[in-house]
């Protein structure tokens, strides 16, 4: 079997082609779910977890298989009986994550090992690489704006980085769910998130975006630092700021008399399940910026991490 791996933190050159991985198998009553990976999706993470900014969190035991969201079909399902896995079986279809991290055996692979409660049956609308690139953050964006912020009817939202992978997902979210939405984006990627459903567009290079709009329901942060705390000044009273990297500005929150949140994703068969079919219902389209092959995965994770894609960026694996 086939895999993307390390012996130790890095850059590109850390990353090994290990054409001869041992087959992964199923422990028995394991409570897991063997897939064939049809594609994975390459998020910034993996190649944070490359360099080893997350080892302290969670340190990998090498060699360590890289690679978060897949999509595929079910090769073989678990015995164990922590976790039910009674609607899923062998042949379906599915995407979520095989993290090493959380307990899988990478996604950079032609063969994962998940656990059963981080996958379910993929959207029916989307291909394995738009499912693939779907799980963080399709799961970030409905936990940011329908668990957190309830977004609803006639409210308005700043996204912040709207052509990244999270926000265009995010903006489409926003508009099916009836707000106004206005988004900070690099001025070449203004067409795009206006094709998207973006009702403002901010060039954040050239544009103070706390000086254009005002008085709004809800900010989603993917930025972080200085954009992070002037965001604070957008919104009314009342409103909600989540961020994906920010912790809660306490003396910010009192000033301005509003809610702030640190969102930490967590994908579960609920929340995959939930967001499938709130995709196929409501027409959501994932942008695939740029696709690899397995054997260029140093390569794609240099792409994420210097280029910053429209949407997503994907291996293809046993498409």
């Amino acid at each position: 079997m086939k895999s993307a791996q390390i012996n130790r933190y890095g850059s590109s050159d850390v990353i090994e082609i290990n054409q001869n991985t041992s087959a992964a198998s199923l422990p028995t009553s394991s409570g897991k779910i063997l897939v064939d990976v049809k594609a994975s999706g390459v998020n910034p993470v993996d190649w944070k977890i490359r360099e080893g900014y997350m080892q302290q969190m969670t340190p990998l035991q090498f060699p360590a298989t890289l690679g978060m969201d897949l999509s595929g079909i079910i090769k073989d399902v678990g015995s164990g009986q922590d976790i039910s896995t009674s609607d899923l079986k062998q042949g379906d279809e599915v995407y979520g994550q095989a993290s090493v991290t959380k307990g899988g055996s990478g996604a950079f692979a032609e063969v994962a090992v998940t656990n059963a409660d981080n996958i379910a049956l993929k959207p029916k609308n989307l291909s394995f690489e738009e499912a693939a690139a779907l799980p963080l953050v399709g799961v970030s964006a409905w936990q940011a704006l329908v668990e957190n912020m309830n977004l609803s009817q006639g409210q308005k939202i700043l996204i912040h980085g709207g052509a990244g992978g999270i926000g265009s997902v995010a903006i489409q979210f926003a508009k099916k769910l009836g707000a106004f939405v206005a988004t900070t984006v690099n001025s070449d990627d203004a067409d795009y998130v206006q094709s998207l459903g973006a009702d403002e567009t901010i060039d954040y290079k050239k544009q103070d975006f706390e000086k254009m709009v005002n008085d709004y329901d809800a900010v989603y942060d993917t930025v972080g630092g200085q954009t992070y705390t002037k965001s604070f000044n957008v919104l009314k009273k009342g409103g909600i700021i989540v961020s994906m990297l920010e912790q809660p500005n306490t003396d910010l929150m009192q000033h301005f008399g509003v809610k702030a949140i640190f969102l930490l994703t967590q994908v579960n068969r609920e929340r995959l399940t939930q967001l499938a079919k709130w995709v196929d219902q409501n027409n959501i389209k994932i942008n695939i910026d740029k696709t690899f092959s397995l054997d260029e995965t140093a390569e794609a994770l240099d792409y994420v991490k210097d280029v910053h894609p429209r949407g997503k960026v994907v291996l293809e694996i046993n498409s």
